[in-house]
């Protein structure tokens, strides 16, 4: 086969520096990596299958387009070229990941295989490369379990069998139900399609200067103006993600690799700087170099969203219209929730402790199970979703439950994610054994302090006025609205607002 130019088609298309393609076309992960390149974030070269793809294959019957493999061939053609690797070949061998990414950012809802390529042969040759058979092990045993989740089947040998399979199930779970459910919610057309981005791995699970984190620009928590975020060494993404494994604070980062931890935070900078918003950032280090695999804009707390816009504004980066786009109505009755009163929390102290992932205040039965979740919430029960961590499958049940505590995991884990997005209250890695044991009883959780109390605790209303970013948002929604009046409270002047398309 020819070595490929960097021309594109309609429906693979290399991922470079100098391209004008669009987040409706190739999906928001594609798009992040082009735009990083375009600002000289290092990022491992990649290609991606267009959204166009996921239309014709859905609309013929699950079968891919003719033509398409020989197109995604030329792609991975000049891949091997741009890394010096190859794919499918025991010779310095090239392995990638492969992921969905739709226009609208649905996090944790489709499908990711990482490592893919592995065989026998190039474990074997990762070993002799690396000198570290212990390493290509565990690459190779990352890859058989998650293949074997995602597509349902164990890996076949061939590497171009390996990815034929793998494209077709990140195409496949656009229709998942839990995607659909997703979309359905938050009123996500469902003819958008998601792209599938295949790109070169680096490897977070190499040698003792390797890792995989996430950083946010801004606490997603309290929106407090400092980067946030946590560190796995010799981790890949899915572990962090996963809520599997115990993330370290960046601050470990720094203390480990200052230099590594010095040009994250630089094009961090850079990256809220150019998207003007907070940025939820995935890197991996390999053997002491820092490369950047996605950026967007990152999922926050009612309190986050608006300490941040308000702070925005005030900064210039944004206007005051932005600003009250930034901050819905959900956010604005979040914020305005009462909390629990002092005196029952010192005579209720914790049965379980952990960090707090999305604030708020719930009192529920505690379920073990999402399925059980839902029908139970169905059914007018307040439920209190307890796991030793979530994944994708849970997310159903979790948007039934009045709050979320799960045994393990960060506050960048799935859990954590999600239940900010939808303003669910969550206190993750309470240490296992904990909230499951209380299957069946009555607690309040307390996401604010991240404690989980026996029984159904009394709440107060926070003071009027307390607040001066509310304050301040109230007077923006008042002279927008022409509304100076007496007797028009702050969730009724937001609602009115939105109907009228100034916030969504």
């Amino acid at each position: 086969m020819s070595v490929p130019t960097d021309s594109v088609t309609d429906r693979v298309q290399p991922l470079r520096g100098d391209g004008n393609l669009t987040r409706e076309l190739v999906g928001g992960k594609a798009w992040s990596i082009q735009n990083m390149l375009s600002l000289g974030i290092p990022v491992p070269p990649a290609f991606v299958l267009t959204t166009q793809v996921c239309r014709e294959y859905h609309d013929a019957g699950r079968e891919l387009p003719p033509g398409l493999v020989d197109e995604v061939e030329s792609a991975m053609a000049l891949l091997e070229q741009r890394t010096g690797r190859n794919f499918g070949q025991a010779v310095t061998p090239l392995l990638v990941s492969v992921r969905s990414g739709a226009a609208v950012s649905m996090p944790g809802m489709m499908d990711t295989v990482l490592n893919l390529g592995m065989t026998p042969a190039v474990e074997a040759a990762l070993a002799e490369e690396t000198a570290d058979p212990g390493y290509a092990a565990d690459t190779r045993r990352r890859f058989t379990e998650q293949f074997a989740k995602v597509v349902g089947a164990p890996p076949p040998e061939h590497p171009w069998a390996q990815l034929e399979l793998a494209l077709r199930a990140v195409l496949d779970s656009w229709y998942s139900k839990r995607a659909a459910a997703y979309r359905k919610s938050r009123g996500i057309p469902e003819d958008g399609g998601t792209a599938v981005t295949v790109q070169a791995m680096v490897f977070g699970n190499l040698d003792d200067r390797s890792g995989t984190g996430v950083l946010f620009t801004q606490d997603p928590l309290t929106g407090t103006a400092e980067p946030y975020g946590e560190w796995l060494p010799r981790g890949q993404g899915e572990d962090v993600v996963s809520g599997r494994k115990d993330a370290q604070h960046l601050a470990e980062l720094a203390a480990q690799m200052p230099e590594v931890h010095r040009d994250l935070l630089a094009a961090a900078a850079v990256l809220e700087r150019e998207g003007r918003d907070v940025q939820d950032i995935e890197f991996t280090v390999q053997s002491g170099e820092l490369w950047l695999l996605q950026s967007r804009s990152a999922k926050r707390t009612p309190q986050a969203a608006l300490r941040c816009a308000t702070r925005f504004q005030r900064n210039g980066l944004i206007s005051v219209p932005e600003a009250l786009d930034r901050v819905s109505v959900d956010h604005i009755r979040a914020l305005l929730r009462p909390r629990l009163d002092p005196t029952a929390v010192s005579e209720s102290p914790p049965v379980a402790s952990g960090k707090s992932a999305s604030p708020g205040i719930a009192t529920g039965v505690v379920v073990t199970d999402a399925d059980e979740a839902e029908q139970l919430a169905d059914d007018g029960h307040a439920v209190v979703l307890a796991r030793p961590t979530t994944d994708p499958d849970d997310v159903a049940g979790m948007a039934a439950s009045v709050a979320v505590v799960t045994e393990i995991g960060g506050s960048t884990s799935h859990a954590a994610v999600v239940c900010r997005e939808m303003a669910i209250p969550c206190v993750v890695g309470c240490g296992i054994d904990t909230v499951t044991a209380l299957a069946g009883q009555i607690v309040t959780v307390d996401a604010d302090s991240g404690t989980v109390h026996l029984g159904e605790l009394p709440v107060r209303s926070p003071a009027a006025g307390e607040d001066k970013d509310l304050n301040l948002l109230e007077r923006w929604l008042r002279d927008a609205l022409g509304e100076h009046g007496p007797g028009v409270d702050l969730v009724t002047l937001a609602a009115r607002h939105h109907e009228l398309g100034g916030t969504r």
